[in-house]
């Protein structure tokens, strides 16, 4: 009879798990169905407009925050002495984007002017990241 009363009580904590797991699985699904990507006015891409061969004509569309640096985790990987490990973030707004030097040694120049704090950019903006030139475009 204990035999039967404990097998009873593990399948019924079996099916509580899977119930469980069913409906955390369903409010994760939820939650990544209703996330929509940050919407700029027209759509940004960064372009690789100079420096080395095979990061010119590079396109990185800005749906989200883009990281510039010399860190093989970053976004856009330049391999400069000239460049910081974390460098740059470029992130979209609701009305264009965002640029800010993340601590950088030698700076960042958004159309030649140091970037100090966030600075604004738009279409046709440039971004100066060591020998590396990135332009702001419409997609």
């Amino acid at each position: 009879m204990l035999d039967v009363l404990l097998l009873a009580g593990r399948l019924l904590l079996l099916a509580l798990l899977y119930l469980f797991l069913l409906a955390a699985i369903r409010a994760g699904i939820g939650l990544i169905a209703g996330q929509a990507p940050a919407k700029t006015d027209r759509g940004l891409v960064l372009a690789v407009s100079r420096g080395p061969a095979e990061l010119r004509g590079t396109r990185v569309p800005l749906r989200g925050p883009v990281i510039i640096g010399r860190s093989p985790g970053a976004d856009i990987v330049i391999a400069g002495e000239f460049v910081s490990g974390k460098h740059a973030r470029v992130a979209p707004t609701g009305t264009g984007a965002v640029v800010e030097d993340l601590g950088s040694t030698n700076g960042t120049l958004l159309n030649g002017t140091h970037v100090i704090a966030p600075m604004s950019v738009k279409a046709g903006d440039v971004i100066d990241i060591g020998e590396v030139r990135l332009k702001v475009e419409s997609a």
